[in-house]
């Protein structure tokens, strides 16, 4: 078990501490639990999936990265398929504060990374600011996502949002976790591939700028992130940030990147390359290439 988690797993009950250690301990655990994991949790613990998710909060939250609040929130995303998926909130030293990263976005996008097409619920441990509501209505779920709080009843995201805008109110047909491929051609090494690989998949409709950033860190492995753009614009989240977000959860030290691709278009109206240099250089990592998407 990552040492991350120490604390915060000895705050569990006796049972649960029994039921998830052989998970966690696993070397392949990426702070996400498949539905026979939740189901064998279930089982041997007596929760139901709601007391469940309040459980593990401890645990999502763990994943935080807080050098500049030193708030740590804690989320689990409830997948239609089954999983559940951690996430926490991300801060950076040195870039801007709008590079930051909320719970709920990082536990929407580790389940989208991770091939989830639609969410059902997520549990978070403080109310979600205006910010992550505006984020969670540009699911598919829309508005019918439920969201638990601890020491409230559920709630759908349309309690939390009234008289909400979203994507449905500009027309877009395509939302994101709605499975998408724009149909970018490989080129470059793994790297880049990664990169064009994730920029396929991302969700632009409004801009149209298609981006993902792959990176390369100290142990060898590859992380790939892809842009979510939201109908309000501001609550967007920029494809590093995304694969940061995949990069913690799989327990990696954020500050060990060894290098970096963005893939993004060259003629499109919005580019992600100077934040993305930004970000990256508050980091340590100097070593960006931008590979230029082709037309389709």
């Amino acid at each position: 078990m990552h040492l991350r988690f120490h604390r915060a797993f000895a705050t569990l009950s006796s049972e649960l501490q029994t039921a998830l250690a052989p998970i966690m301990d696993a070397d392949d655990f990426s702070a996400s639990l498949s539905a026979a994991h939740i189901e064998r949790l279930k089982q041997q613990t007596q929760l139901d999936a709601d007391a469940l998710a309040f459980a593990l909060l401890p645990l999502a939250a763990a994943c935080a990265i807080t050098p500049l609040s030193h708030f740590d929130v804690g989320a689990v995303a409830r997948g239609k398929s089954g999983r559940w998926y951690f996430g926490a909130n991300m801060e950076f030293t040195g870039a801007t504060m709008q590079q930051t990263v909320h719970a709920e976005q990082s536990a929407i996008t580790h389940a989208w990374l991770c091939g989830e097409t639609a969410l059902e619920a997520i549990t978070v441990n403080y109310s979600p600011c205006g910010h992550c509501r505006q984020f969670m209505n540009e699911l598919n779920s829309g508005t019918d996502l439920q969201i638990f709080l601890p020491g409230r009843d559920p709630a759908t995201l349309k309690d939390y949002l009234p008289y909400a805008f979203g994507p449905r109110d500009l027309d877009i047909k395509t939302l994101l976790l709605d499975p998408i491929d724009h149909g970018y051609h490989m080129q470059g090494d793994r790297l880049e591939q990664a990169a064009i690989a994730a920029a396929n998949h991302s969700h632009a409709p409004y801009s149209q700028a298609h981006s993902g950033v792959a990176l390369e860190t100290e142990s060898g492995a590859i992380y790939a992130g892809r842009y979510a753009e939201n109908a309000a614009f501001n609550p967007s989240l920029p494809p590093l940030q995304a694969a940061l977000i995949l990069m913690n959860m799989h327990s990696e030290d954020i500050m060990q990147i060894k290098r970096a691709v963005l893939a993004e278009h060259p003629r499109a109206t919005l580019e992600q390359h100077q934040a993305t240099q930004a970000t990256l250089n508050a980091l340590g990592c100097q070593n960006l290439r931008v590979v230029a998407l082709g037309d389709r």
